[in-house]
């Protein structure tokens, strides 16, 4: 059993994080600004990250073996954009510092398909379909670009220091509470983005149940040693969160994917975990056919 460091750990996915990461046996420490860190964390620690000393204090005072960084503002325009750019930037700044300067072994931070860069107002389309990690990255928000700059400074530290690193891309985040009817991080219910197409086919229709992300997480993070390090992995669901093939639905909502999505038929979607199965044998599990199949579908 080895001490995992989790930050964002009462987040929506942070939740699901230090509960699949006590199921495999680590100990987990759980650090957060808000109160929610489950009960299977062995501590459950407050703390202010963008603070560089309160983030070389806690290292310090766990010493972890490994961290995951998730803590962070988590959607776009919820904050002025310079507040966003501000605190995820640094966040991910300290603690990936403190992370090697204490010896940290392993760091897996938290990024996101956005990064791509759809729905920018000035229009957008894929060089191709389905999206893997060689897609071109194109910020246009303080979010997305945010995110850029996360996975840059993490691949800095990989490079400069002993300590092996990568990086997570999780497609829109639904944790059980959401598939019971809770609202999304959009405010709207899951229900509702399969219902209105135009909701859902503004980021492609991706999606991952915050189950299967944290299991990746578990996974990758067992797994760095024996990785290149800085990489970077998609996460997402293996259909779309989509009633028809976005083959149909993708060039109706997004101008421009009409040449790439002739082949994403049936229930594909348009984001692809083939380097997640290929280097670290994972897949996901679960699926909005399954999970929403007590509400009536």
């Amino acid at each position: 059993m080895s001490r995992v460091l989790v930050t964002g750990s009462a987040g929506r996915l942070g939740r699901s994080v230090v509960t699949a990461l006590a199921a495999a046996g680590h100990e987990v420490v759980g650090v957060d600004r808000a109160p929610g860190t489950p009960p299977e964390a062995a501590v459950a620690f407050p703390a202010d990250l963008t603070d560089t000393g309160e983030a070389f204090e806690v290292m310090a005072r766990f010493r972890p073996e490994s961290v995951i960084h998730l803590a962070a503002i988590a959607t776009p325009f919820s904050a002025p954009e310079s507040v966003i750019f501000k605190v995820n930037t640094q966040l991910a700044f300290n603690v990936c510092e403190a992370s090697a300067a204490m010896g940290v072994a392993g760091v897996v931070i938290a990024s996101s398909p956005t990064v791509i860069g759809y729905g920018a107002p000035g229009g957008w389309a894929p060089s191709y379909l389905p999206i893997d990690e060689e897609h071109p990255v194109k910020p246009w928000n303080a979010y997305n670009l945010s995110k850029v700059v996360v996975e840059q400074t993490m691949k800095a530290f990989a490079t400069a220091s002993g300590t092996r690193m990568a990086a997570v891309r999780p497609c829109f985040v639904i944790p059980p509470e959401e598939w019971a009817g809770a609202p999304t991080q959009s405010g709207h219910t899951v229900r509702e983005r399969l219902d209105r197409p135009e909701l859902g086919g503004v980021s492609l229709f991706n999606y991952i149940d915050a189950r299967d992300a944290a299991d990746l997480i578990t996974v990758l993070t067992e797994a760095l040693p024996e990785l290149p390090t800085g990489e970077v992995f998609f996460a997402g669901a293996a259909d779309a969160l989509a009633r028809k093939p976005l083959a149909d639905l993708l060039p109706q909502v997004v101008p421009g994917t009409e040449p790439f999505a002739a082949g994403l038929t049936g229930t594909l979607p348009a984001f692809s975990t083939v380097k997640a199965e290929r280097l670290l044998g994972w897949r996901p599990r679960r699926s909005w056919r399954s999970e929403l199949k007590e509400n009536g579908d």
